[in-house]
């Protein structure tokens, strides 16, 4: 289920601030998984094809402790001191964030 994206009392995301380095960051997985790919297509070395993967998945998980971070300090904490039910909803999205993360 996708959600529309939650900004803080700004009206702006909470990782606003770091857009630039999330793009960024984005971009060079996604030269990342391409070029694994490419590994796949020239029938490279198994152990290899896995190194870049593994590379590929601690990058997006630094992306995702990144806009963790950003969220907590922005969106999550903006709800907070306003209170109320925002606050209790901020404050769930966020564990259940940290879960799939968790998980993952």
């Amino acid at each position: 289920m996708k959600t529309a994206p939650q900004a803080d009392q700004t009206g702006a995301p909470g990782y606003m601030a770091e857009k630039e380095l999330v793009t960024k960051r984005l971009r060079r997985i996604e030269g990342q998984v391409r070029g694994i790919q490419r590994m796949v297509e020239d029938d490279r070395y198994c152990i290899d094809v896995l190194a870049q993967v593994s590379a590929a998945t601690a990058a997006l998980q630094s992306v995702a402790l990144l806009l963790l971070d950003e969220h907590l300090a922005h969106c999550v904490t903006n709800a907070v001191q306003a209170g109320g039910d925002e606050a209790e909803q901020k404050l769930s999205e966020a564990s259940a964030a940290i879960a799939r993360l968790v998980r993952s």
